[in-house]
């Protein structure tokens, strides 16, 4: 199997999984972009192998796998970003709404304190 058909097979089987994940709604719409589009381009690459050798050249980079290790590292990151950011921000929440929670059942055994030594 040619390197270019193997790239071609796993963007297919990566867009086609996404997909999936993103129609039964397992996975998020603003989640699902960055992977679809990375998964397009990955395609495209594999159709095309001479555009990853032109683009290689246009930016100064000796040799397109670089540039193509490089684009993966800086995917990876800023995906593990936005999930760290994702992560801050729901923990933040809950600690909010176990609070609320904590407050409101302190309320309710105060109410039925209340009540019962009527």
């Amino acid at each position: 199997m040619t390197p270019n058909l193997l790239a071609g097979l796993t963007a297919i089987v990566t867009f086609i999984f996404v997909f999936n994940l993103l129609r039964r709604g397992v996975l998020r719409e603003k989640y699902a972009v960055l992977w679809l589009f990375f998964s397009g381009a990955a395609l495209v690459c594999a159709i095309f192998p001479k555009l990853l050798f032109w683009v290689s050249g246009a930016i100064g980079v000796a040799q397109p796998v670089n540039l193509l290790f490089f684009v993966t590292v800086v995917l990876l990151v800023l995906v593990s970003v936005q999930l760290s950011y994702e992560l801050s921000r729901h923990e933040d929440r809950i600690r909010r709404l176990a609070e609320e929670v904590a407050l409101l059942d302190q309320e309710i055994k105060e109410l039925r304190k209340l009540r019962d030594d009527h």
